[in-house]
């Protein structure tokens, strides 16, 4: 099986163009790009946006174009903050659909902090899920069953990321909003590389168990602790053992993207072909030996 392997555009932040961030990733062997929904720093509109990112797409002969954040501010009891977030983003992915195939897009409800502005934002336990009430809980499904209904109208699926500071901080509380929400076309992106920043992550096997077939993307990237704090690193020299990681979710029958990220300063272009070859030397393994026996993280 061979899974798609994607780009996170924080690999190429650098100063490049779209047009080069396309034409390196598909020379570098990367099947896609996962861009942000809207560029930071540059006035333009959304047509203009991804009217580039398709032309520079095409043009590179890039297989497949991913949108993740910024996501939606559902968080807030303005309902009319919450409908109008709602609506930029329903525009969005119809503009989206019109110019590019979506497959999986990336996606988040709005930023959740503990109301005690005391608690220092580095105390995740205490951030996202474990300060939302169940008026949280309703106002994202709510807004994605709306954003739920025109992907599967359109054909593809929205996920997810498992990210600090958010509702769906970890598997348990993602997966509940996802049921709450009830969309075949919403799920998860899986990034065990943000869970380890908890005090007590959930293992790989139970994450893995937990998210299920609602896994419809996974992110990878590593650190290392040291010191009190945690560090990025290159994707095969931190903590995470992505052998394992990858084995488990293949043999869940895991069959989504598989998006790689450069969350560390220095020459990310350089840092992009170490990841990849990295993760093309994990997945080759995988594919002529079964999947290795879960360890510990």
């Amino acid at each position: 099986m061979s899974l798609p392997i994607i780009m996170h555009v924080n690999y190429c932040e650098q100063g490049q163009s779209i047009s080069e961030m396309c034409r390196k990733a598909v020379a570098w062997g990367f099947d896609g790009i996962e861009f942000r929904r809207v560029r930071t720093g540059v006035e333009e509109t959304p047509e203009e946006y991804l009217d580039a990112v398709a032309r520079a797409a095409e043009e590179a002969g890039l297989g497949q174009v991913l949108f993740g954040g910024p996501g939606f501010d559902l968080m807030t009891e303005d309902a009319a903050v919450r409908k109008a977030q709602v609506e930029e983003g329903l525009r969005f992915y119809k503009l989206a659909a019109e110019r590019v195939a979506l497959t999986v897009c990336n996606t988040m409800a709005g930023s959740l902090r503990n109301p005690d502005k005391r608690v220092p934002y580095s105390e995740y336990d205490r951030q996202g899920s474990g300060a939302a009430t169940e008026d949280h809980y309703l106002w994202a499904a709510e807004g994605f069953r709306e954003l739920g209904a025109l992907a599967e109208a359109l054909g593809f699926k929205l996920a997810f990321e498992i990210h600090m500071g958010y509702l769906h901080d970890l598997p348990e509380p993602a997966i509940r909003l996802i049921q709450k929400i009830g969309s075949p076309a919403v799920g998860a992106n899986l990034d065990y590389g943000n869970m380890v920043y908890f005090p007590a992550p959930p293992s790989l096997a139970r994450t893995i168990s937990t998210l299920g077939d609602r896994t419809f993307m996974v992110h990878l990237k590593n650190s290392v602790a040291a010191g009190g704090a945690r560090f990025p690193v290159g994707l095969g020299d931190g903590v995470i053992n992505h052998r394992e990681y990858l084995g488990l979710l293949m043999e869940g029958g895991f069959d989504g993207p598989i998006c790689i990220e450069a969350p560390r300063p220095g020459d990310r272009e350089w840092f992009a072909q170490q990841d990849i070859g990295y993760l093309k030397s994990v997945l080759n393994d995988l594919a002529c030996s079964p999947a290795p026996s879960p360890g510990r993280v």
